[in-house]
C-alpha cells in the first residue's frame, strides 16, 4: 500500500513536469507568434535601465517596424560581438537616406549607445557611413533593432538570472 502511494506520487510529478513544460513552450510559441518577436520575454542582466528596470526584471517585448518607434519608446536592440542583446531607451530618431537611425541610451547610464561599423560583417551599414565618428555609428541602425517594450514583470526573472550566473553561464 505504501508502495503503491509512492509509485503514485512518483507518477503524478513527472506527469505535471511534462504537462507544465508543455504549457510554457505552447504560452511562449503563442506569444511569439502573436507579439511577431523570437524574444518576446528577456531578462534584464544589468543596472544600465535603473530605475525603470532592475536586474532580473522581465519585460514582454512586441515587434514593431522602426517607423513606430518613438522617442521615450523602450527597445531591445542587437549589438555585434555581444551576447545578450541590449534594452535600452531611444532619446532621439535621425534620418538618413531613407532609414532610421536611433540615439539610444540606458536610463543609467551617463552617454548614449554606440554601434560598431563594420562593414565587411555588415554591408547594410555602408548606408549610415556619412554618420559614423571613426570606427562607430553615434546611433543604433533600424536593422538591428528587434522589438519594444511593453510590460514589465517585477524581479521574477532574479532566480534564472543567478542560477545561470553560478553555473558560468551568464
Amino acid at each position: 500500500m505504501a508502495k503503491e502511494k509512492l509509485l503514485k506520487g512518483w507518477k503524478g510529478d513527472i506527469v505535471f513536469l511534462i504537462i507544465s513544460l508543455i504549457v510554457v513552450f505552447v504560452v511562449h510559441t503563442g506569444l511569439k507568434i502573436a507579439l511577431h518577436t523570437e524574444s518576446p520575454l528577456v531578462i534584464v542582466i544589468s543596472g544600465s535601465m535603473e530605475p525603470t528596470f532592475y536586474r532580473g526584471d522581465v519585460v514582454l517585448l512586441k515587434g514593431v517596424p522602426p517607423d513606430e518607434i518613438k522617442p521615450g519608446n523602450v527597445v531591445v536592440y542587437r549589438r555585434p560581438y555581444t551576447r545578450y542583446p541590449i534594452i535600452h531607451r531611444v532619446k532621439n530618431v535621425m534620418e538618413y537616406n531613407g532609414k532610421r537611425c536611433f540615439v539610444i541610451q540606458g536610463d543609467n547610464n551617463w552617454i548614449h549607445d554606440f554601434y560598431p561599423l563594420d562593414l565587411k560583417e555588415f554591408p547594410y551599414l555602408k548606408t549610415y557611413l556619412p554618420l559614423a565618428e571613426g570606427d562607430v555609428l553615434p546611433c543604433i541602425p533600424e536593422e538591428a533593432i528587434e522589438s519594444k517594450a511593453l510590460l514589465v514583470f517585477p524581479k521574477i526573472g532574479y532566480p534564472p538570472l543567478v542560477i545561470r550566473e553560478r553555473l558560468g553561464l551568464g
